[in-house]
């Protein structure tokens, strides 16, 4: 990082704490700081307690095409085109903006693990970028979802409308949260949370 300002080496490390602290690969913070490899995976292990995990990325888009994870990633693409469409760049700033929103909607504590990591955040919003995938509306209740790009016009029934058998087993409040994520889905304006109104300030 040489000839990289105090300033700059410091915002980095910051947004590198911030990406680890969500969960994110260092894969992921590699493309998103200058950091060197062995200074992310220092701060990883200080952090997290243990090393990375080694591997790759989880690069298929099939996972975001199971049920529930659709859901879930249709949630967070939504509170990111929000506020994209709200005036800020599409950048790894926007993106954790959008994940922090999603993890409002959703509800997550501390103590759960949230369906969609953020490094599958991460990785929907490129996959979208690059044409691989896109939003499509449900012909039931019209919200918009996560699906292939190209996918037939008028076409898509989401999961929320169309359940798979399996999602029975865990309905003690499934029709409470699908009328939850339909609301979030159906328009853009719907998240409820005094965050957006300070991200898009």
């Amino acid at each position: 990082m040489s000839g990289t300002s105090i300033i700059q080496k410091h915002e980095e490390t910051q947004l590198a704490i911030k990406l680890i602290s969500l969960g994110g690969r260092i894969q992921m913070l590699e493309s998103e700081t200058n950091l060197s490899r062995n200074k992310l995976i220092k701060l990883y292990k200080e952090i997290q307690g243990c090393p990375p995990p080694k591997g790759l990325l989880p690069f298929s888009t099939s996972w975001f095409m199971t049920w529930e994870p659709n859901i879930h990633a249709s949630i967070f693409y939504n509170a990111y085109s929000f506020l994209v469409k709200n005036g800020l760049k599409s950048c790894i700033q926007t993106i954790l903006k959008a994940y922090q929103l999603y993890l409002e909607q959703c509800q997550v504590s501390h103590k759960d693990e949230p369906v969609l990591g953020l490094t599958r955040a991460w990785i929907l919003v490129k996959f979208v970028e690059k044409n691989i995938m896109q939003q499509s509306y449900c012909t039931a209740c019209g919200g918009l979802f996560i699906t292939h790009a190209y996918h037939p016009q008028n076409t898509f029934t989401c999961s929320l409308c169309q359940p798979p058998s399996r999602a029975d087993k865990n309905n003690k409040t499934l029709k409470e949260n699908n009328e939850k994520c339909l609301k979030v889905l159906s328009t853009l304006s719907n998240f409820n949370s005094p965050v957006v109104t300070r991200i898009t300030a």
